[in-house]
């Protein structure tokens, strides 16, 4: 089983350094332009697609639309590939969060899997919702559109390293993580990328 991890295109609030965790913001321009160029990049690749599942949050249902609409999918909506709810931190910047939380930043430096975001969830149970997810997903060649938590959660349980600190994996929007399953999800994995967003680089041609 493969499975192909899409974080969504940009927001106002990626551009701008604010959290979002589970608050519902929907594409910028320049999202909706970068979904379009994931969208060619994978049609190109003439692959066969068994399903697409998407967050319900809009900015990755959004992204899964245009993606699909490219490749004949129909995308099925799943809470569970949603971004961690970081709770109160939502709508601050990264610079308030620290001015305003900064007992909560110290503790999540030393143990980031289990402290809880103040009023939200903790990075453990974000785990445990994707992997009981992807542990549903059938034989065949998946494509998910989630958040960049929520894919670094899949990354390093495949990687069998919770512990890790997950912010340390970058992941541009619109970005490509490769998930290999040969004996399905509970026989162990292999990570084949992460990532990847050529479609995104200078050069790359919509036109061919």
């Amino acid at each position: 089983m493969e499975v192909w991890l899409v974080r969504h295109g940009v927001t106002a609030h990626n551009q701008n350094g604010i959290w979002q965790g589970q608050r519902d913001v929907p594409l910028a321009p320049e999202g909706r332009a970068q979904a379009r160029r994931l969208a060619e990049r994978l049609a190109r690749l003439d692959l066969t697609w068994t399903s697409l599942h998407t967050s319900d949050l809009s900015r990755a249902f959004e992204t899964a639309r245009i993606v699909g609409a490219r490749l004949g999918l129909e995308p099925r909506r799943d809470r569970r590939l949603r971004e961690v709810c970081v709770g109160e931190l939502a709508g601050l910047t990264r610079p308030e969060v620290q001015a305003r939380f900064a007992d909560y930043v110290t503790r999540s430096q030393q143990d980031p899997w289990h402290t809880r975001f103040p009023g939200g969830e903790t990075l453990a149970e974000l785990y445990d919702r994707v992997w009981a997810f992807l542990r549903e997903l059938a034989d065949g060649r998946h494509l998910v559109v989630s958040h960049g938590g929520a894919i670094r959660a899949a990354v390093l349980g495949v990687l069998e390293a919770r512990n890790a600190v997950p912010w340390r994996i970058r992941l541009e929007n619109t970005s490509i993580t490769r998930l290999h399953f040969p004996e399905g999800v509970t026989g162990g994995g292999f990570v084949h990328a992460v990532g990847d967003a050529a479609h995104l680089e200078a050069g790359w041609d919509l036109d061919g």
